[in-house]
This record gives structure tokens, sequence and C-alpha cells, in this order.
């Protein structure tokens, strides 16, 4: 029996998956959960073989979750199960331990063969985001252009930026010159656009 833990915040979607997985012979799903603050105690709790976590929940999101539960328990294997078929987001995935990566819309047969893949050693990734990843190629950010990025995503202004992020106004400017660089963006807006939509923030 391949023991699951569900963690997405939408509970009719973890309701869904719950209902696919639970409806096979050799899958039991143990315990679900609302938010990535919840994955790793629910993980150390009901001792399951397997984490399917969506990317986007309130609190820690899924890619940190999932590093944290690689941490907190190596044994349990890691499938990242999103509605965003980001390229970035595959290699921070990887990158955070995981050993799958699906997403929401693929058949329901595909996601419970890319269960018992994961939870038999072997690593599944959706093959149309694998492609993609490879075109897109990794991350050039650098972890406080992302910071910068990130912090300017809901419009806030070089001062507010750089009183978040404890930075001059200047070093502020200097990271969101490189980051619109760097995505090819023409304006600050559109860089965050672009960064988002590669998974890169």
């Amino acid at each position: 029996m391949i023991r699951v833990l569900l963690a997405d915040d939408q509970a009719m979607v973890r309701g869904a998956l719950a209902t696919v997985l639970g409806l096979e012979p050799d899958i039991e799903v143990v315990a679900q959960v609302g938010s990535g603050d919840e994955v790793v105690a629910a993980a150390r709790r009901h001792a399951p073989d397997l984490a399917l976590l969506d990317v986007q929940m309130p609190g820690m999101d899924g890619l940190s979750a999932a590093a944290a539960l690689h941490e907190a328990l190596p044994g349990c294997r890691v499938i990242i199960c999103t509605t965003f078929g980001r390229p970035g987001y595959l290699a921070r995935a990887m990158a955070a331990g995981a050993a799958g990566f699906v997403v929401k819309d693929a058949p329901p047969e595909q996601l419970v063969a890319a269960v018992r893949r994961v939870h038999s050693g072997l690593r599944v990734v959706d093959p149309a985001l694998a492609a993609e990843s490879l075109a897109t190629g990794a991350s050039t950010l650098t972890g406080r252009e992302q910071d910068v990025l990130q912090a300017a995503s809901d419009g806030a202004t070089v001062s507010d930026i750089a009183k978040k992020l404890f930075l001059s106004e200047g070093t502020v400017r200097n990271h969101l010159s490189a980051a619109i660089g760097k995505t090819g963006a023409r304006t600050r807006a559109e860089a965050v656009r672009l960064a988002e939509e590669r998974g890169w923030l």
C-alpha cells in the first residue's frame, strides 16, 4: 500500500485528488492539509511514503515545503502537482528534492501512474514542461534580484522596496535594472510578469 499525504489549499481540488487516488487498490490517502506550513508535521504524524504538494499555498509554498520535508523525512518521496506548469518551478522543485512534477490538467491515470513510478524510486516529469524548461533555461537572476523583483510585484516604489529589504535606493535601482536586462523586459512590471511566467519568482 502506498501511503500518500495531500497538500493543496483548495479543498475541492484536494478532495478530488483524494477521491481519484483512493479508488486505487494500492494507494491510501492518509492525510490532507491546506497549507505548506502543515506538511512536515502531518508527515511526521502519518508517516506517508509520498507527498503530493501544490506549489501555491498560504504560508510556506509547496517548493519550500518540499525542501523542508526532504530534510525532515528524506524517505518520503515528493511529487509537485500544480496548475502552474512553469519551467522555473520545475528546476526549483528538483533542487528541493522532489522526484516528480505533474500538472493538474493531466488525465487522472497519469497522476496515478506518477504516484506509482515515484514510489518505486523513479523520477516523473510532465514531458511538455520538461521540453519548455530546457528551451527556457534556468533562472539567471541572483537571489537579491529575485527579492527585489518580488518586492516590486505589488507596485511598490524604489523607496518602499529599499526600506522593506534594508537596501539603499541606489542598490535597489541597480538590482531592478539587472533584472530587467536579464528577463529581456522593457519595464519593471514586465520584468516581474516574465519572471513569474518562467517560475523564477
